[in-house]
């Protein structure tokens, strides 16, 4: 995968090069230290994918995605700084990485990039609602809640909760709306994780704690967190045979 790393920080470029060894199927191709300086050798090199800082002298990143004529390279972004991941979310960024950069964090990136090269058409994310991918646990997704926004990994969220046209998710101490049916956000969540328990709930079974008989037929799922589920008879059937040797 031919790749161009964007940074006006040569320690930060060296360093990313460096992490980036790891990682056989990602072929450095070259480094630029400035918009001006990527966007011509991105016109002649067409990398694959990009690591791009955002805060740069001259044009930022966001400037020099808006520049590039043609196909657009996947992009990961690195940055110093939080408080951009949303614009980030809106230029269909694979991933966002904090410096310093991880190794951990870096891995899980480029399984996003190849899981990407492998379905061609998910390009998109969970809010745009344009995309078919199956979203997993290590999937990071954009969510708005009036002015409040978050840039959260699924697996941190314990329960989805449908609010009629709205769903619910609770993370963390959080309880954000998004608006999105239930039945929607179940097509695009990975069945292996994320279990629909009755009409209103889809639970992450990574978090169950404690699961008990319950009327009918029915089983009461306890979470981490004290969140109690109710697993509604039929769906009791098909969480045994899930979950069951």
């Amino acid at each position: 995968m031919k790749t161009l790393i964007v940074d006006d920080e040569r320690l930060a470029r060296n360093e990313l090069r460096r992490l980036l060894e790891n990682f056989p199927k990602i072929q450095i191709i070259g480094e630029a230290a400035s918009a001006n300086e990527a966007l011509p050798m991105i016109e002649e090199l067409e990398p694959d994918l990009l690591f791009l800082d955002i805060q740069m002298p001259g044009k930022n990143g966001f400037e020099l995605l808006q520049s590039i004529e043609g196909k657009t390279p996947e992009v990961i972004f690195t940055t110093a700084f939080d408080e951009y991941a949303i614009k980030a979310f809106e230029f269909n960024a694979l991933d966002y990485l904090l410096k310093p950069v991880e190794l951990a964090r870096l891995s899980e990136a480029i399984h996003r990039v190849e899981e990407e090269q492998h379905i061609p058409e998910a390009s998109g994310n969970v809010a745009s609602g344009g995309s078919t991918k199956i979203l997993g646990e290590n999937d990071q997704v954009f969510v708005k809640d009036g002015e409040k926004c978050w840039f959260v990994k699924l697996g941190k969220v314990r329960l989805f909760e449908s609010m009629g046209n709205y769903v619910r998710l609770y993370f963390d101490d959080q309880k954000p709306l998004v608006l999105k049916s239930l039945n929607a956000l179940e097509d695009r969540l990975n069945p292996a994780t994320f279990f629909r328990a009755n009409r209103k709930h889809i639970i992450n079974l990574q978090w169950i704690e404690k699961i008990e008989p319950w009327f009918s037929g029915g089983l009461l799922v306890t979470l981490r967190g004290g969140d109690k589920i109710e697993i509604s008879r039929r769906q009791a059937i098909r969480f045994k045979d899930l979950l069951s040797l």
